[in-house]
């Protein structure tokens, strides 16, 4: 859940943590700090809040010489967000920053401090440094005493430790938690949790697997695995060029990505679609034989993508779906059968409780599939089979575009899956294939529908809470609106299936209770209405959405008539998402970086 950046060399190794902390920010914003050893000396930072905190804190401090540096930016998992729990932490001579969960921590701060260590924070962190200087006491060299603390160690972790008495050296170790190592023919190294921070600063990275540790200097980078075996770095290619960060005159990030939405799905298509065919050039055909049931597995916005697959999967290729919560799964002793295909979501690839559902199956000897957005991400590497959805560098916490590309994957599978299946004629294909084209115009933003949007947000500040209602895939798109509200807004909202209301939550129906009812030409109509007019006559506030007009609507937001109701998802899609965005305008809040939340969750 944290940013974690590392560099040995000559330049101002300040700005380059710092510039690498920003790439990683959306990680984690609760508090940063960097520790850098130059001339036997340490120099260490910390600040509460964002970034430009420790900028403020550091703007009088300059590297001019070799040095080395690490750096890190939290999301709070063991102890309140306060400079003492900030990273780096500090023992005797050393310092250390790390994401992920010790998880026999507890143990291992009673026996130190019953040895006399003082302990300064709340955290889990601090145990591993300072087990780290135990262990020097008697090993035969640094190295030896980080080989000892790190099997010592318990639970997922992406570490960075450097000590007084190695002041060229950075050791680090890897097992769950994301982390890489660049290198340049400068003989400079980076360490970061991801891409981003090294793109422009290294012409080659080594993606650490799980187990992997070891120490890097100026002129080697030793790596070890699981095993204690030597192995040799396997170094890849960076791309020369930054992906844009900047915000293009929108106020906010997430803004400009609900914007990108109908260009990133344009590249997600791009060479995917034949005459009468998906095109999967990285999937294997062989993936899908034997295969009786498909299981989808996520979390969060991801999950939401899942359901809408399920949807399509049983409706297209006739194939039984089920999707699972992963933080629920992994727990839960499932059964699992080898004609399982097992495909799990995330935008990251690193989402933790994802990728032990993925170790799950492939333990179980189930064939996998990665739907991710990340190349080289732990999913990604530990899947049979991977679908990268091309959504781009998404910086908004509330994702957008991410879903949008996922559930594009999703029908563009299901189709590929009715093909192989042949659970649909070529004409019908040829004719889903001529509307997925159709989705990056579904999705364009329509200055009339942003201003009408903007206008009426002011309704809904207050109240006790908000229904968003669907039927269909349009429940999944109603989950996924209200959690987009929750996210950014911090108002109380619910999605149900439409025709859930009458089953307990119509109780709640007041002016002061606001209900988005996704109402789409295309599926299950009248239906919806009659379960809108239901709530309506109970006298809660209605804000409908859909191409035919509602006259019971407080508020009426129009669609354009699609041919499909896969389109009108996908235009319904954005206008909650604006809605969200501009509910959360109005109420002050910071978009981009809401309260208690990160981009990536690589912890429990």
């Amino acid at each position: 859940m944290c940013g974690i950046v590392g560099y040995i060399g000559k330049n101002n190794t300040k700005e380059i943590l710092l510039d690498g902390l920003r790439e990683l920010e959306y990680r984690g914003y609760d508090s940063a700090g960097i520790a850098v050893l130059s001339d036997g000396e340490f120099n260490n930072f910390k600040a509460v809040g964002k970034l430009v905190n420790l900028e403020e804190k550091t703007k009088d401090f300059k590297t001019e010489h070799f040095a080395v540096g690490i750096g890190h930016t939290r999301w709070a998992t063991h102890g309140k967000p306060t400079e003492l729990n900030a990273h780096p932490h500090l023992g005797e001579c050393s310092y250390v920053v790390h994401n992920g969960i010790i998880e026999n921590y507890a143990e291992l701060k009673k026996e130190l401090e019953a040895e006399g260590v003082n302990f300064l924070s709340q955290t889990d962190t601090e145990v591993i440094v300072h087990q780290f200087e135990k262990n020097l006491k008697t090993a035969s060299s640094e190295f030896e005493a980080f080989e000892t603390t790190i099997s010592q160690l318990q639970g997922a972790y992406a570490i960075l430790l450097v000590t007084k008495s190695k002041e060229d050296t950075i050791f680090f170790a890897k097992l769950g938690s994301p982390m890489l190592v660049g290198k340049n023919k400068d003989h400079e190294k980076y360490f970061a949790s991801s891409d981003t921070p090294l793109i422009g600063h290294c012409d080659d990275v080594n993606y650490f697997d799980d187990g992997d540790y070891g120490y890097v200097t100026p002129d080697e980078i030793k790596i070890f695995n699981k095993n204690k075996e030597e192995k040799q770095p396997h170094f890849t290619k960076l791309p020369t060029n930054k992906l844009s960060a900047q915000k293009d005159g929108y106020r906010f990030f997430m803004e400009k990505e609900i914007y990108e939405q109908s260009n990133v799905i344009t590249d997600t298509l791009l060479g995917r679609l034949g005459t009468d065919d998906i095109i999967f050039e990285e999937l294997d055909p062989e993936l899908f034989n034997g295969i009786n049931e498909i299981k989808l597995c996520a979390c969060g916005t991801s999950y939401h993508a899942a359901l809408s697959a399920s949807y399509l999967f049983e409706r297209y290729a006739r194939v039984k779906t089920s999707v699972e919560i992963a933080s629920e799964f992994r727990y839960r002793e499932p059964i699992m059968t080898k004609d399982t295909l097992f495909v799990v979501i995330s935008q990251s690839g690193e989402t933790a409780d994802t990728l032990e559902t993925l170790k799950m199956a492939k333990n179980a000897g189930l064939k996998t599939l990665t739907i991710c957005n990340v190349d080289n991400s732990s999913m990604v590497r530990l899947s049979d089979a991977t679908i990268l959805t091309r959504a781009g560098v998404e910086k908004g916490v509330a994702s957008t575009k991410a879903f949008a590309t996922q559930v594009t994957i999703f029908w563009m599978l299901s189709l590929h899956l009715a093909k192989l299946r042949s659970t649909m004629d070529n004409g019908e294909i040829i004719k889903q294939i001529e509307l997925i084209r159709q989705i990056p115009g579904a999705v364009k933003v329509r200055d009339e529908i942003h201003e009408k949007i903007k206008r009426l947000s002011k309704r809904y500040l207050h109240g006790h809470g908000f229904f968003f209602i669907g039927r269909d895939i349009f429940y999944p798109l109603a989950l996924e609106g209200a959690l987009k509200l929750k996210e950014i807004s911090y108002l109380h909202a619910e999605g149900y299936p439409s025709g859930e209301m009458k089953h307990g939550p119509i109780a709640l129906a007041d002016p002061e209770l606001f209900t988005i009812a996704l109402l789409p030409e295309h599926m299950l109509y009248e239906k919806s209405k009659s379960n809108v007019e239901e709530l309506s006559a109970r006298d809660s506030t209605i804000c409908a959405i859909s191409p035919l007009q509602f006259e019971k609507a407080d508020d009426f937001i129009a669609t354009k008539n699609h041919e499909s109701y896969m389109l009108e998802f996908f235009e319904m899609m954005v206008v909650v998402q604006l809605l969200s965005l501009e509910v959360s305008i109005r109420l002050g809040n910071d978009v981009d970086m809401p309260r208690n939340l990160a981009k990536s969750v690589t912890v429990e």
